[in-house]
């Protein structure tokens, strides 16, 4: 069975989608069976991996969802795309939105994500969920069906406040829900090495985190490589071959793998 790693931070900007599109595809090229889930309204993983028109889509993970809620038959892959460097994809638009408004009503609200991907993790070695930045009822979903979690976080102060508060949840979904859920790693990205601020602030969550949690050695580092990879909906290892974001992913992907 195919194992479940939430991408997860309720803090906007951290990079969140940029590491399940290139550890996704890194796992592919590693010769992995990988589903990419795009667990956020915005759509910005359906974006960046090329569908640059997330809302004109017919089938997404809301329309998915939905017809769980509503204990409709469900094709086991319908509305799953296949991408063309190798990863298939559960793409989302602004009608998730109103998904969770209607799972706050729900039974068995906090699992409903958890019950369909259960249908799909025989298909797959490892089924990536990109969350949205909030810890609203799509994320309690997402860490209801995890078998883990990764949190990318910035080389900045108030990501490290903003983390305490994630913990707490995850705390409480492992708790109440989800007694399996465990903490994969911290990933730092958007670290400038050359400012001693960001030196500082890797120095300061390792010192106050490392023996609890992992913390992965690959840090990402900041680059507009990144940004324009999303925007060209293709990975960082196609945009930037050479470059040192792609070889951060890389050593990412083996850290995983390990």
């Amino acid at each position: 069975m195919g194992k479940i790693t939430a991408i997860c931070n309720q803090k906007g900007g951290v990079g969140k989608t940029v590491t399940a599109v290139n550890l996704g595809i890194g796992l592919a090229r590693e010769g992995k069976r990988v589903l990419l889930a795009d667990v956020d309204a915005q759509g910005s993983l359906t974006a960046s991996l090329g569908y640059q028109h997330p809302d004109q889509m017919e089938h997404t993970l809301a329309e998915l969802l939905g017809r769980v809620i509503s204990d409709e038959p469900l094709p086991p892959d319908r509305g799953i795309l296949h991408q063309a460097e190798g990863v298939d994809l559960l793409p989302a638009n602004i009608e998730l939105s109103g998904l969770e408004v209607t799972l706050v009503n729900t039974m068995s609200r906090e699992t409903v994500l958890r019950e369909y991907l259960n249908g799909l993790r025989d298909q797959y070695d490892e089924i990536l969920l990109d969350c949205c930045p909030s810890l609203g009822m799509l994320t309690i979903n997402a860490l209801a069906a995890a078998d883990e979690i990764l949190i990318p976080m910035q080389a900045h102060y108030l990501s490290i406040k903003g983390l305490e508060q994630l913990l707490r949840t995850i705390s409480n979904v492992k708790r109440k829900i989800n007694p399996g859920l465990r903490i994969a790693g911290i990933l730092i990205t958007m670290a400038d090495l050359r400012t001693t601020y960001s030196r500082d602030i890797i120095e300061l969550l390792r010192n106050a985190y490392g023996d609890k949690l992992r913390i992965f050695d690959s840090v990402i580092p900041r680059s507009i490589r990144a940004a324009e990879m999303s925007a060209e909906g293709r990975s960082i290892y196609l945009h930037d071959p050479a470059g040192k974001v792609s070889a951060a992913y890389a050593a990412l992907t083996r850290e995983v793998l390990s």
